[in-house]
């Protein structure tokens, strides 16, 4: 992290990939890839390997730069899933996407340092936690040693239990406040490349989610990438009176926004959509 000695703001970001050096001055594009039959926008929509393999090679050939792969939905109130399911539903696909694509950084969405542990001995090179390390007090100590990119995101609870958790007096404050706590303990853990995610949709009614996408460019104070993971997600649809498989062109509306604001990665369902936001933001930037 390169910072300016008179503004004290980083002039570039790079994130270690297993070795290869990932510049966010232009941000990126994080694809989807759910192994999992309940995830609300397309769980259960893969059935086989092929069908797998050839959804991550969409994402890449439309410019994703990650591929983030999750077996374990995070939805209100999923399903329970034990570690061993998570393993087996796992680690396949992760094989199975690097054996065909080698070179490219998969993300993995889990909150256990046992499956975050396998996933990076598989090849995996980035954690991506929803619970910010409070699931498994383990997490911070296990992502320290294997020396990879930790998504830090702000959750409450469960996925079970997350939306019974959303009284906040100022939410933006409180938000930030976990964060600046969060970042202190995981960099006592010698977690080095930190991104932070505010959870959008997590332990957050519609109009916490709308205040957080607002005051989105005040965390930009913790001199850290955001990740904006918006894409589909019922703060967009519920609005609009639709559904999640009709909320594209509301996730496009709001990642110009979230870019606007200085989100470095946004993690999305549809790639193409979201690379033209970049493009297009970039060259207004221009």
């Amino acid at each position: 992290l390169n910072l300016d000695k008179n503004k004290q703001r980083p002039l570039f970001m790079t994130l270690n990939c297993n070795g290869k050096l990932i510049d966010l001055s232009t941000p990126k594009v994080m694809g989807i890839l759910n192994v999992t039959p309940d995830s609300f926008y397309d769980g259960g929509k893969f059935k086989n390997d092929t069908c797998f393999l050839s959804h991550a090679e969409r994402l890449l050939n439309e410019g994703a730069t990650f591929v983030d792969i999750g077996a374990y939905s995070s939805k209100p109130g999923a399903d329970f899933v034990s570690e061993t399911e998570e393993l087996n539903r796992l680690i396949p696909i992760v094989r199975l996407v690097l054996d065909a694509f080698p070179e490219t950084p998969i993300s993995i969405d889990s909150f256990r340092s046992n499956v975050i542990n396998e996933s990076i001995q598989a090849g995996a090179a980035m954690v991506n936690d929803i619970s910010g390390g409070q699931l498994d007090p383990l997490m911070f100590e296990t992502v320290g040693k294997l020396r990879v990119p930790y998504i830090l995101m702000h959750m409450r609870g469960t996925p079970q239990t997350m939306q019974q958790m959303t009284s906040y007096s100022n939410v933006t404050k409180e938000v930030y406040t976990y964060f600046t706590e969060r970042i202190e303990l995981a960099k006592k853990h010698h977690i080095k490349d930190i991104i932070i995610d505010l959870g959008f949709g997590f332990s957050k009614t519609l109009e916490q989610n709308f205040k957080l996408l607002e005051s989105l460019d005040f965390f930009k104070n913790l001199d850290l990438p955001i990740l904006a993971g918006i894409s589909r997600k019922s703060m967009i649809y519920k609005p609009l009176d639709t559904s999640a498989e009709h909320a594209l062109n509301g996730t496009t509306a709001l990642h110009m926004i979230a870019l606007e604001k200085g989100a470095k990665l946004l993690r999305v369902h549809d790639v193409k959509e979201a690379i033209e936001c970049v493009k297009l933001h970039r060259a207004l930037k221009n």
